[in-house]
């Protein structure tokens, strides 16, 4: 399973790289919080389990699905320039991923990285 975050600025970020990797994105089973999945939903067509918004407890969610070995990759895509009222959530994602070695990308530059390397291991 592979994790779909954007904060609200970098949604659309997050949406043009899904596009441009759509086929990857179809052959995989996804997770992603609310908003986030709802746009991948309606824009691309995609099936997206989602899970609660952000803010509202989603990144736990799915830091406890890491914790669970259920994920297999993170892509993040975060706002560094905005405040956000739920950043210890973000951060407990992150410290899990790590505690996890689950790759978290957060930017299209290591999302990319990130892609490459999950299709080259099937």
């Amino acid at each position: 399973m592979i994790a779909l975050i954007a904060h609200d600025k970098k949604k659309s970020a997050l949406v043009e790289f899904v596009t441009a990797h759509l086929d990857f994105f179809r052959s995989r089973r996804l997770v992603a919080t609310g908003n986030t999945g709802g746009l991948l939903q309606r824009q691309l067509e995609l099936e997206v389990e989602r899970v609660a918004h952000g803010p509202e407890g989603g990144d736990l969610i799915i830091g406890g699905r890491v914790a669970q070995n259920q994920v297999e990759a993170i892509i993040f895509f975060r706002d560094p320039l905005t405040a956000q009222p739920h950043e210890p959530d973000v951060s407990a994602l992150m410290r899990v991923c790590d505690v996890h070695r689950v790759p978290l990308a957060t930017n299209p530059a290591t999302a990319e990285a990130v892609v490459r390397w999950l299709d080259e291991r099937e």
